[in-house]
């Protein structure tokens, strides 16, 4: 034993050094990602810190792989050592490229995020910046992985044509789907041209109504008002005839229709709805000066149309913006209904007869009494003459 430890003396010292080195590393590793875990839950309470976890995780990889491979020099052939040697530094420089790639892109997600924050306490359009952030953020993970590609001879050509600049549109075009490269492209539309922006209240379709809460590189998210998260790709909310609410002028004409039966009094049905729309807290008297001077009413109401089983009354209401057209919209369809009743002005609904199956079959056996008893009735008197 002593003599096995005096010949290995040296190699046993080595690798207790790197063992004890990657321990104090790992260790070192754990302390600083708490430290900036307790750091950043201090400033953002609310925010998960994927990427100071991630990089833990690398680090201690990183650590554990480099300790085995500079272990496993002392038990190879000296033939061999090269290819640990180039083993190890193609591990440190993935090591090193996969750090500083999440590193950036959590710096750069970081300072829009900061940016993103004070254009909204100053009310400013924070939509360029959001979608910006994405656009960043790819860009750095994309250059990340064009670096790590340079570790291998295979595939560095390709990555030093994507870096020089002279196919990155090919390599795109190439590896992208034509769907996917649409909804880049429309996501760019959207944030050129502004059809919307974050925080507006569009429409979309009848059962797509809400506030615009993102636009990304291939998507845009709507929170309805059932508080729901709607998805829609940019190439297909780009197709789509939308109502943004919030674009220009912020109020908005509602349109209370009601249909009565042809038996009501119209002039007072239209009466009744114009009271009913003007002395409600929401409506905006969107009259000019010279219809206030004509006297002119703040609500119009009129007759639009003669249907089958009814007539229908609408009254032209305005309200300042979209969501007190949607309160005023419900409120007046109550207290409308409300008058109505009170006034005696019909609301036609369908009417139907029903014939029960029991009395259906008491009526065929009634008939079939009546046929037969006529049969023998003619019969008798055919038989007597």
């Amino acid at each position: 034993m002593t003599t096995f430890f005096e010949t290995y003396k040296s190699d046993i010292i080595y690798a207790l050094i790197i063992l004890f080195s990657v321990i104090v590393l790992r260790f070192l590793t754990n302390v600083i990602h708490k430290h900036l875990l307790k750091k950043r839950q201090r400033k953002h309470p609310n925010v998960r810190p994927k990427a100071i976890t991630w990089i833990k995780r690398i680090l201690n990889a990183l650590w554990l792989v480099l300790g085995f491979i500079l272990v496993s020099s002392l038990f190879v052939y000296e033939e061999k050592y090269a290819a640990l040697q180039h083993n190890f530094k193609l591990i440190l420089y993935l090591g090193i490229v996969s750090i500083a790639t999440i590193v950036g892109a959590a710096s750069t997600n970081m300072w829009f995020g900061m940016s993103i924050k004070r254009k909204i306490e100053n009310l400013e359009d924070p939509t360029s910046f959001k979608f910006l952030r994405y656009v960043a953020i790819i860009g750095i993970y994309t250059v990340g992985i064009l670096f790590a590609l340079l570790a291998f001879p295979s595939l560095k050509g390709i990555a030093n044509t994507a870096l020089g600049g002279a196919g990155v549109i090919a390599l795109i075009a190439g590896v992208a789907s034509q769907e996917a490269l649409s909804n880049l492209v429309g996501g760019v539309f959207i944030i050129s041209f502004k059809p919307f922006r974050i925080g507006d209240v569009i429409k979309v379709t009848d059962n797509m109504v809400g506030t615009v809460t993102d636009i990304t590189l291939r998507h845009t998210v709507i929170r309805n008002f059932e508080n729901k998260m709607i998805v829609i790709p940019n190439a297909i909310i780009n197709k789509e005839k939308l109502v943004n609410y919030d674009l220009g002028e912020l109020k908005i004409c509602e349109r209370i229709e009601i249909g009565i039966s042809y038996d009501s009094d119209i002039d007072l049905a239209k009466r009744i709805m114009q009271e009913e729309c003007e002395k409600h807290p929401l409506i905006l008297d969107n009259r000019s000066a010279n219809e206030i001077l004509d006297g002119k009413p703040i609500v119009r109401t009129a007759l639009i149309s003669l249907n089958d089983s009814s007539v229908t009354v609408r009254a032209w209401a305005w309200a300042r913006n979209y969501s007190d057209s949607f309160d005023m919209r419900c409120d007046l369809f109550e207290s409308i209904k409300k008058r109505f009743d009170s006034e005696g002005i019909e609301i036609p609904f369908p009417y139907r007869t029903i014939v029960m199956k029991k009395d259906k079959e008491s009526e065929v056996k009634q008939n079939n009494k009546k046929e037969t008893f006529k049969k023998e009735k003619d019969q008798n008197e055919r038989n007597s003459q």
